[in-house]
């Protein structure tokens, strides 16, 4: 290669300066970014507590619109994204390349760096829908539907945990870790901020300074808002329904079984609290600490169910369930049902809109929180270490929790042992009713407590991170001065959210929300994934030719 070849390739852009405040109250903060994001959310809140009778219809015609003109791109962008992910892990060029310097070395042990993922993810979600999704699935999947199976049979479990495994597994993580690996690319490896704007510099170089950067990072916050609202939701449902099953009082519940308005207000108040102090003591300290208990705790109420649950029916179920899944994951990632006329093409699509849609939607929004938090604490690892560790190991969790927890209940509902019980309750109550169902009356007390507590430290979890990212995207990618008054702000501000939306509508109104929010930013993390694609793509030029692609003068993408 000549002199003049070698000068026609430029190297990485490794500035992306992002105005902030030098003084006042928002000193170290953007303001163009802060601001409209705060604003944006208030009115939410204003709107939901002021007319709460307008925002629950609007919410729903709003839902019901978007999720029918969307559910293909859903479908489609979230297959795409596991495809990406499966490719760059895969071949030899991409995931040979670190997340840092050359001698950078990962700054959390893979214990911890598991346990913050996971808790951070999906901790939440899999204490409410380990027994929750299968006995849905039990009762209604597209197989019962087609009439393939009947509902509440031996014959309707291995469809049951194929659609629990999809909306757990590998594709709610590719989006993720597709949603990290573009933030923690740039980074680590070219030294921009850790912020959502800065995965997009590949595209969009320097024009991400201005106005554009702003707008992506209020949708990232705004999104991030809204998807830890979804999963505080449930875990302040599942945590009231754990304190009055061990006897704290009947004025917890409504009439309905959903938790009162008082509860919600006590426990938003313990949880919002105590992640508000979580957060303000950073990740090192604080969330690290958490998602180990947290882990552990979990280990602990598993390693029960291996003892007394149905630990052989659980082991069948994970075998031919990951069988299954692997086998349809192709059709399943890119084959959206559409509404044909019929009774069973009408009720298919309908179930797929209600189930697998939500679901994208949900780690769609998500996204920007989990993915710059997994960023955060993924600094020196490898491409392929990174998407084999974001991917694999958390959804491979995911389905022995599934197929344990939730496979006892199954059993249980099977053998007639627990069908009122279990079945007749709502899915916050449903863990509890299986508890209670298994074990003596003191075991299940006991382990009762232990659930609340693990809930408890999943939700801290889980909001400290979304409450310290949205404060890193505020103050444009700096996670080490953490804004004490910001950190406040969002707590409270996540507490009304959610406290609001559940008084409003309950768990529908937050999921509705969360829907409508998620939208913009699926089109971001569309961006996002085409950005790290084309970054390792010239990276891989620049390594050929000898030129540096880690430092050095400002070049494009």
């Amino acid at each position: 290669m000549g002199e003049n070849d070698q000068k026609t390739i430029e190297p990485p852009l490794t500035e992306l300066p992002i105005a902030v405040s030098e003084d006042g109250f928002y000193s170290g903060f953007s303001k163009h970014v802060a601001l409209p994001s705060k604003i944006i959310v208030s009115l939410l809140i204003i709107w939901a507590i002021a007319f709460p009778l307008n925002a629950g219809e609007v919410l729903g015609v709003a839902n019901a619109t978007l999720i029918q003109m969307f559910s293909g791109w859903y479908i489609w962008l979230v297959g795409g994204f596991l495809a990406l992910s499966v490719v760059l892990a895969l071949l030899p060029v991409s995931g040979r390349l670190k997340l840092g310097q050359a001698d950078d070395v990962p700054e959390f042990s893979r214990f911890s760096w598991f346990a913050m993922m996971f808790g951070a993810g999906l901790g939440i979600g899999m204490l409410t829908y380990s027994t929750g999704e299968p006995l849905a699935h039990l009762q209604n999947n597209p197989v019962i539907i087609a009439g393939e199976a009947t509902a509440l049979t031996e014959g309707a479990v291995r469809s049951a945990y194929l659609y629990s495994f999809l909306h757990w597994g590998f594709s709610a993580w590719a989006i993720y870790a597709l949603a990290g690996l573009s933030i923690g690319y740039v980074a680590y490896r070219r030294g921009l901020p850790l912020t959502i704007r800065s995965g997009l510099a590949p595209l969009f170089g320097r024009h991400l300074t201005g106005l554009p950067g702003h707008l992506v990072d209020i949708v990232a916050v705004v999104a991030t808002i809204l998807g830890i609202s979804v999963t505080l939701g449930l875990g302040v449902e599942q945590f009231v329904h754990g304190l009055h099953r061990i006897g704290l009082g009947e004025w917890l519940l409504a009439e309905d079984a959903s938790a009162s308005t008082a509860a919600i207000i006590v426990a938003l108040i313990v949880i919002v609290g105590a992640s508000t102090l979580s957060a303000l003591s950073g990740v090192g300290r604080g969330i690290k600490w958490l998602s180990n208990l947290n882990l552990i705790l979990s280990f602990v109420l598993f390693a029960a169910f291996i003892v007394a649950g149905s630990a052989l029916l659980s082991l069948e179920i994970f075998g031919r369930g990951l069988f299954d899944y692997i086998v349809s994951l192709p059709a399943l990632s890119f084959g959206g049902a559409s509404s044909d006329g019929t009774s069973i093409g009408d009720a298919v699509a309908q179930w797929q809109l209600d189930w697998t849609v939500f679901y994208w939607a949900w780690w769609i929004a998500f996204a920007p929180f989990v993915g710059m938090f997994i960023a955060r604490v993924s600094k020196g690892r490898t491409v392929r270490e990174y998407i084999l560790g974001v991917v694999l190991a958390p959804a491979l969790m995911c389905f022995v929790w599934l197929a344990l927890i939730g496979g006892t209940a199954v059993d249980l509902v099977l053998s007639g042992a627990g069908q009122g019980e279990i079945i007749g309750t709502v899915i916050s109550d449903q863990l509890y009713a299986t508890i209670a169902a298994l074990m003596s009356p003191g075991l299940a007390y006991g382990f009762s407590i232990l659930v609340v507590v693990l809930l408890l430290t999943y939700v801290i979890t889980s909001a400290d991170s979304a409450i310290l990212v949205v404060n890193t995207i505020n103050a444009g990618g700096n996670s080490e001065d953490h804004g004490r008054r910001h950190i406040i702000f969002w707590g409270v501000a996540i507490a009304l959210v959610v406290g609001s939306l559940l008084v409003v509508g309950g768990l529908g109104a937050i999921r509705t929300a969360m829907i409508i929010g998620a939208l913009p930013f699926s089109f971001v993390s569309a961006l996002l994934a085409i950005a790290v694609v084309k970054a390792i793509w010239r990276d891989t030029i620049r390594m050929r030719h000898g030129v540096d692609c880690t430092s050095g003068a400002d070049g494009d993408g």
